[in-house]
C-alpha cells in the first residue's frame, strides 16, 4: 500500500547530518519468505570512519524532539540496540519487540515550511522515535496517518552540512515499509513485497527500473557499478535466489553473503557523492530471535547482541559496547556491555 501524505499536516522540512549524521549510502534486503526467522540486513556505506558505537537503550527513557518551537516529547515504551554515527544520532537499531528501522541517504528528499501548531521532530531522532514507540510496521504507519509531528533539519555541528534520508521500518512478521518525502509529501510503500533499498533514484523509479532485468520482466544483464540503481537490481538478483536454509546459522550466513556481494570496497569513496560510498560495516538482524549481528571491514570477525539477554527495565542504565577503535570483539556481547551516559542527539537547525 502507498500512502501520500500532505507536507503542512505532517512534515516541515527533512534533512540529516551530511558528515556526522543519519546520510549515508546504503543498501538493506529483507528476507521474509525464506520458511525461517525473518531476516534483515543492511550496509552502511560512506566515505570516513562514522565512529559508530552499539548501545542499548531502556525503557521509560524521557526524549523530546530536539526543536525550538513545540518539541514533540514522549517516553519511550521499548527498549533498544541501535547503532550510532559519530554518537550523535541513531542510524540502525532493533527494538525488544523485533521492529528493525534503518536511515538511509536519498537526495530528492525536499520538504516545506514549518507549522509550529505541530510538534517537532528534529531528523536526529527520526530512527529513535520508531524504535521507542512501536511493536509493529503496521502500527507505525497507522501513526504516520495520524500526523502527530513535523520533522525539521539538523546539520552537523563541524560542517555545517545537510543531507537527505529514507526510511526503512522491518518487524518480525516480515511486514516492511518504506518513507520517502519527496516535493512536500510524505510517501509511504506498506508491504511484504518492498524488500530492496538502496539511495537514489526515489523508490518507485527503482522500482520501474527494475523491470529491464532478467528475472524481474526485462532482458538486460545484472548491472555491475556501486551505483545505488544497480545496487537495488543486483541485491534484489541474489535475494531471489537465495536457497532455503536448512538452519538458522545457515540463513544469516546466507544473509551476510547478500549483503557483502553489494558492498564496495576500498578506493570506491567520493565525498561529493555519498550515495557512493566505501561499505565501512554491515548488519544482519534476525527479528524474530532478536539477535543484531554486527561485520566490521576492519575485524576479521563478527559480534552479536542477543537482546534475550538484556534487561531493558525502566530505571537501567544505558549501556554501550565501544565499537570505534575497537576490533577484537568477538561472539555474544551482551556481558561487555557498560554503563554509559546517553549520547546526545543534535538539535534541529530550525525552530
Amino acid at each position: 500500500m502507498r500512502h501520500l501524505i500532505r507536507q503542512k499536516p505532517l512534515l516541515a522540512l527533512l534533512g540529516v547530518l551530511l558528515l556526522a549524521s543519519l546520510g549515508e549510502a546504503c543498501s538493506r534486503v529483507l528476507w521474509n519468505d525464506s520458511g525461517r526467522n525473518v531476516l534483515v540486513g543492511r550496509n552502511m556505506d560512506w566515505f570516513e570512519d562514522m565512529r559508530s558505537n552499539l548501545w542499548v537503550l531502556p525503557r521509560g527513557m524521557k526524549r523530546d524532539g530536539k526543536t525550538q518551537a513545540n518539541p514533540l516529547t514522549w517516553t519511550s515504551r521499548y527498549g533498544s540496540a541501535v547503532l550510532t554515527a559519530y554518537d550523535l544520532t541513531t542510524v540502525d537499531g532493533i527494538n525488544e519487540r523485533g521492529l528493525a528501522v534503518h536511515a538511509l541517504y536519498l537526495p530528492e528528499t525536499k520538504v516545506g515550511k514549518r507549522d509550529p501548531s505541530i510538534p517537532g521532530l528534529s531528523v536526529s531522532l527520526w530512527v529513535q522515535y520508531y524504535l521507542d514507540q512501536f511493536a509493529t510496521v503496521s502500527e507505525a504507519v497507522k501513526a504516520i496517518q495520524l500526523e502527530p509531528y513535523q520533522l525539521r533539519m539538523a546539520t552537523d555541528p563541524n560542517s555545517g552540512k545537510a543531507g537527505t534520508i529514507h526510511l526503512a521500518l522491518n518487524d518480525p512478521t516480515g511486514d516492511s515499509a518504506i518513507l520517502e518525502c519527496l516535493e512536500g509529501k510524505l510517501v509511504v510503500y506498506h508491504g511484504r513485497q518492498y524488500t530492496i533499498m538502496t539511495n537514489q533514484p526515489t523508490y518507485d523509479r527503482q522500482l520501474e527500473n527494475l523491470k529491464q532485468y532478467r528475472g524481474f520482466g526485462g532482458e538486460k544483464r545484472l548491472p555491475g557499478t556501486h551505483e545505488p540503481a544497480d545496487r537495488f537490481v543486483r541485491a534484489a538478483y541474489y535475494r531471489a535466489n537465495l536457497p532455503k536454509p536448512k538452519s538458522d546459522r545457515e540463513a544469516v550466513a546466507a544473509m551476510m553473503s547478500v549483503m557483502r556481494n553489494v558492498s564496495a570496497p576500498f578506493g570506491i569513496a567520493d565525498a561529493e557523492r555519498p550515495n557512493v560510498s566505501t561499505t565501512i560495516w554491515r548488519t544482519v538482524t534476525d527479528l524474530n530471535r532478536r539477535i543484531l549481528y554486527y561485520d566490521s571491514v576492519m575485524s576479521p570477525q563478527i559480534l552479536w547482541l542477543d537482546l534475550a539477554k538484556v534487561d531493558f527495565a525502566p530505571g537501567t542504565s544505558v549501556r554501550k559496547l565501544t565499537l570505534a577503535g575497537e576490533y577484537d570483539h568477538l561472539g555474544e556481547i551482551s556481558a561487555q556491555l557498560q554503563p554509559a551516559k546517553m549520547f546526545p542527539f543534535v538539535p534541529a537547525s530550525e525552530p
